[in-house]
């Protein structure tokens, strides 16, 4: 009975794309631009003179257009603009959840939007102690107490994390004899870049058949290599939507040639309140804070990648780090700091977000979003396993990983896959990452997604799916078709980019 009414669902689905109606194109504004039109009445400078040299022009050359054109120009492109406040957001690795808006009006509190970084310290308390209060819980999540806020995004966090390490080496006096860090082949591309602009050499553990370190090529390696190794850097959950299961030993065997662990924590969603990576020996770690405490994500930032290490490298630390002195908070600078790494004190406002979500949480509640997070992946793992090959058996973490082999055998392409999406109104998975899996389709619904729009992209895969195995899958090559804009030559567009407007490529 209950598959039959799956049937049923499934047919009677509509795939149709809706009207778009009165979501209108807009043509650019210089196209729009009328001789004459103005939107604003500017006075003359008089006595004006070029500062740098130039010959004055006589044409600015900005389209001329009155205000409401340029008003309804910038709203039709904000309608064009696709965001998790609009829809389902899958992408894999990257964490697009719901941003509660508690956390906005946190933000926006005058005490905390108004203040300016070079205000004295204390006029700022109230800001101070609640980034205090923000290290206090990512501490003690970890289990890594001593933590800095001021990295402005994961990537820098990263940078900061193994600067930490590079660091604490120096002061040992082995920075010269340890110039080689492990990093996994399935690693975000910023592990091994991070590696490379503190120094250090890398050198690449494999993915196993279970989407796991290879750890007897990890073993080789330490015995290779052995106090010659500064540091690996590792993700765990990693980007084959895996849990490491080797981590401790993993974790023991870096630290008997004296090395570091660092943790990418891109992941730490999925164990945030479950796990405390202290306790799987990691000894630095980054979060980033728009994936595991939804501050915004998307747009170029503003980004916050705060760092935990073990207190035995707090004083290495990047500075400015918050501080308790009896009952006044302050800034001060770690004795051996790998530096300052972001202007004044780190994304201010990000962290207002951050510790609004924890504390409307609390710590059950932080446990429940992993729970949901790892139950909503192996759900639509589940599902989508008879239609999609799995590259790696087994229940995954909070991300599933698909790719289009099965797919691939009727002419039809991960790439296909993910633009019929847009078609169908889902905006599409993270494709081609990560590498270590051919044309993967890396799938990440989040814990703040109901079943009922989990379902629905279930279902437009299974549908997708069912037509390309029928024979119908070329007309999926064309797609979107009713999108602004159609499906591009990506490789033409990033070679021969159109920088300029002009009548002749317009």
């Amino acid at each position: 009975m209950k598959s039959q009414l799956k049937e049923e669902f499934e047919n009677n689905m509509d795939f149709t794309p809706k009207q778009i109606g009165l979501n209108q194109e807009t043509d650019l504004l210089i196209k729009q631009s009328h001789k004459g039109a103005c939107g604003v009445d500017l006075p003359e400078v008089e006595s004006f003179q070029l500062k740098i040299g130039q010959n004055p022009r006589s044409e600015i050359g900005l389209a001329e257009v009155n205000e409401p054109q340029v008003i309804r120009h910038f709203v039709r492109l904000s309608n064009q603009n696709y965001s998790i406040d609009a829809g389902f957001y899958p992408l894999g690795s990257c964490t697009m959840k719901h941003n509660p808006r508690l956390n906005e009006k946190m933000a926006r509190i005058a005490g905390f939007a108004d203040i300016h970084p070079l205000q004295d310290q204390s006029t700022t308390q109230g800001a101070l102690e609640l980034m205090y209060q923000l290290q206090i819980w990512l501490g003690t999540l970890t289990g890594l107490t001593s933590v800095s806020l001021s990295p402005a995004a994961g990537a820098q966090g990263e940078l900061a994390g193994m600067m930490v390490i590079k660091k604490a080496h120096e002061v040992k006096g082995e920075a010269d004899s340890r110039k080689i860090v492990l990093i996994p082949d399935s690693a975000h591309g910023t592990n091994p870049a991070t590696a490379a602009i503190c120094g250090f050499e890398i050198k690449v553990i494999p993915t196993n058949q279970e989407g796991l370190i290879d750890f007897d090529a990890f073993k080789n390696l330490i015995t290779e290599y052995g106090t010659k190794i500064a540091g690996t850097m590792i993700t765990n959950p990693n980007t084959c939507g895996r849990f490491e299961k080797d981590i401790k030993k993993i974790a023991d065997l870096i630290h008997q040639v004296g090395a570091y662990f660092y943790c990418d924590g891109a992941n730490y969603n999925a164990i945030v309140g479950k796990v405390r990576p202290a306790d799987l020996g990691v000894d630095v770690m980054h979060f980033n804070l728009h994936k595991t405490f939804s501050t915004p994500h998307g747009g170029g930032g503003p980004g916050s990648g705060p760092i935990a290490v073990r207190p035995e490298l707090e004083e290495f630390l990047p500075s400015p780090h918050v501080r308790k002195n009896g009952d006044i908070y302050e800034f001060y600078t770690p004795k051996n700091s790998c530096g300052k790494v972001k202007g004044f004190n780190g994304q201010f406002g990000m962290h207002v977000r951050a510790l609004s979500y924890i504390l409307s949480h609390g710590a059950d509640g932080l446990q429940q979003v992993a729970q949901d997070a790892v139950l909503s992946a192996n759900y639509i793992l589940y599902k989508l396993k008879d239609y999609y090959h799995v590259p790696f058996k087994g229940f995954c973490m909070h991300e599933c990983l698909l790719n289009d082999k099965n797919q691939k055998e009727k002419g039809v392409t991960t790439l296909d896959i993910a633009k019929s999406l847009i078609e169908y109104g889902i905006h599409p998975m993270t494709v081609f990452f990560p590498l270590v899996v051919q044309n993967a389709m890396l799938i990440e619904p989040t814990e703040t997604e109901t079943k009922k729009d989990i379902d629905k992209f279930i279902n437009i895969m299974i549908y997708i799916a069912k037509e390309i195995k029928s024979g119908n899958g070329d007309r999926f090559h064309n797609f979107p078709l009713s999108t602004p804009r159609k499906r591009l030559d990506e490789v033409k567009a990033a070679k021969n980019p159109v920088i300029t407007w002009s009548e002749l490529n317009n």
